[in-house]
């Protein structure tokens, strides 16, 4: 990497939401090329300097930052972008899009659509197993407590996709489900088994077009009565 001293091409910060806009300046290092992949970060001194923010606003993008996995930071060497930074891309737009509910709700839609028909050709019988295992869990859950077991069903359908370029899907297909997954005030237990019942039948059969369309009908339900709930509470 060329010398500290040299300015970087960032623009300085507005006093709004200060953190977020240190990480989208930060990821727009790698966007633009100015930097790629295992560089070396500039000091923090020279960071808050051109970004016109305090230590604290930097530092918590830092962390956020880290979080997801684009950045490591060694005691007494620096802050490095990670080697492997682009296998968590959808984390990124996810973390820089939280209070856009439509847009996570869709981007898990996308996501899930696009696994679930490369499962329906790849899903191996012990996969099935585990998928039907948790629909059992959901249908004999008390109080509706079945959220874990629901992820559990997805996750599932994601690794069975069984394709090394789309794993850095997986964790951000987890974090929107977490999000719309915490949205959700009443559960509809019966709907859930009935759908994955018919997303697992689809999978079964190995039929792509009925594995996606069965999966559409299931998010969009949740969509559905997720985006009601958000627009009830914003009233």
């Amino acid at each position: 990497m060329e010398e500290s001293s040299k300015k970087l091409g960032v623009q300085s910060v507005h006093r709004s939401t200060l953190s977020k806009q240190v990480v989208e300046q930060i990821v727009q290092l790698l966007v633009s090329g100015q930097m790629k992949a295992g560089d070396k970060l500039p000091p923090e001194m020279e960071l808050m300097e051109e970004l016109g923010v305090s230590r604290p606003v930097l530092r918590e993008a830092l962390s956020a930052l880290e979080t997801l996995g684009v950045i490591t930071r060694k005691t007494r060497e620096g802050t490095f972008f990670n080697n492997k930074v682009g296998t968590h891309p959808f984390s990124v737009m996810l973390a820089l899009a939280t209070d856009n509910l439509p847009a996570i709700i869709e981007a898990r839609m996308a996501l899930e659509l696009g696994l679930v028909t490369m499962a329906a050709e790849k899903i191996t019988d012990e996969q099935l197993e585990k998928l039907r295992k948790t629909i059992d869990a959901i249908a004999n859950s008390e109080d509706n407590d079945y959220g874990e077991a629901d992820k559990e069903f997805h996750h599932i359908i994601a690794l069975s996709a069984n394709n090394p370029i789309v794993e850095g899907m997986i964790d951000s297909l987890l974090i929107t489900h977490n999000k719309v997954n915490s949205l959700i005030q009443v559960r509809e237990r019966e709907r859930t088994v009935e759908y994955h019942k018919a997303i697992y039948a689809a999978l079964e059969a190995r039929d792509p077009q009925d594995a996606f369309l069965q999966m559409y009908k299931h998010l969009d339900f949740v969509r559905q009565k997720v985006l009601q709930y958000s627009s009830a509470n914003d009233e």
